[in-house]
């Protein structure tokens, strides 16, 4: 495994890592599916001990995941290696009774659960989870001086910050002053890691590390699920009210599909390795988290270690999905 060291913090995390929302199970905010169908736990055990013998040390959490179930689930499953780990967390989702989640007492409070849940007296990297700090960031300010409070107490090693949009990194970074960025990025969506891209640009300013979640597009790009028969999933898992599981998208992404497998070859582990190290391969990428549920899909997930792409081998995946 090959290790990237975030930002100035001398924390150093796996390239591929292990997304946990999908540890959650099904979930709702404020009506809506924000979940995943949910996980066997002896599945997900059984495949975080293998990712741990094979080099992982970073995995990716939050509050709001399953309300506290994947943080409780990934404790349980590392057991005594709890503390060789990266573990990340976030807050913003889950608002509880407070009236924004982003207010001074509930920041704190999410984060003494969240030890809790993990079995940890800190959390290496604490992300905000959205860029919404309420209406003309009233929040801001006292969200930030909260995040430091937690970091000088020892509570949190490091902040990060996850969004959205161009325009919430661009406001937030020189506030908030991360050491991580997260949001998403894949071969049909890779206009944050883009060179010259306002996200890179402030990485560059700023001395920030990027993790990248949904690299795999939540599975489209394993060619999982095809246009002609969209894929049904049940309330509760946010997937059925996403755009990405209609037919037109579908068919888009298994067009450019048929260019991967020429060029990589058409299993699921080459596929793979194609789709991680792409996003991998640009400038000031720390770490690939993609979710997982079984030891089938982490050993597939990490069969693209250390095997990097070149030039050319990027230059044919972003015309795969027509260079955006």
């Amino acid at each position: 495994m090959q290790y990237r060291t975030l930002g100035a913090t001398g924390i150093a995390i796996s390239e591929i890592g292990l997304g946990c929302w999908t540890l959650g199970g099904l979930n709702w905010h404020y009506g809506r599916s924000s979940g995943w169908a949910p996980p066997d736990p002896k599945d997900a055990k059984e495949a975080i001990a293998f990712a741990l013998d094979h080099g992982v040390n970073h995995f990716d959490n939050a509050d709001v995941y399953g309300n506290g179930v994947a943080e409780r689930l990934l404790a349980e499953a590392l057991g005594v290696k709890n503390r060789d780990v990266i573990i990340a967390s976030k807050v913003g989702w889950f608002p509880g009774t407070a009236a924004h989640a982003y207010e001074p007492a509930h920041i704190r409070h999410q984060c003494e659960q969240s030890l809790i849940n993990l079995k940890r007296e800190y959390i290496d990297l604490y992300y905000f989870h959205h860029g919404d700090f309420g209406e003309n960031d009233r929040y801001l300010e006292g969200a930030c001086a909260t995040m430091q409070r937690l970091k000088a107490e020892g509570k949190i090693r490091a902040v990060g910050l996850s969004a959205y949009s161009e325009k919430d990194f661009r406001r937030l970074v020189p506030v908030i002053r991360p050491a991580v960025v997260q949001t998403w990025a894949h071969a049909m969506d890779f206009h944050f890691i883009a060179p010259n891209s306002v996200l890179m640009n402030l990485c560059k300013e700023y001395a920030m590390s990027f993790v990248a979640f949904s690299p795999l597009n939540q599975g489209i790009l394993l060619g999982k699920y095809g246009g002609a028969t969209p894929p049904v999933f049940p309330d509760g898992d946010h997937r059925k009210d996403s755009e990405k599981f209609r037919r037109e998208y579908l068919e888009r992404a298994e067009k450019g599909l048929k260019t991967m497998t020429r060029h990589f070859g058409n299993s699921t582990a080459d596929l793979a390795r194609a789709a991680l190290q792409f996003v991998l391969y640009h400038d000031h990428v720390a770490g690939v988290i993609p979710g997982f549920r079984n030891l089938e899909q982490v050993k597939v997930t990490l069969s693209a270690d250390n095997r990097p792409l070149n030039g050319n081998e990027i230059a044919v995946i972003r015309m795969a999905f027509g260079n955006q």
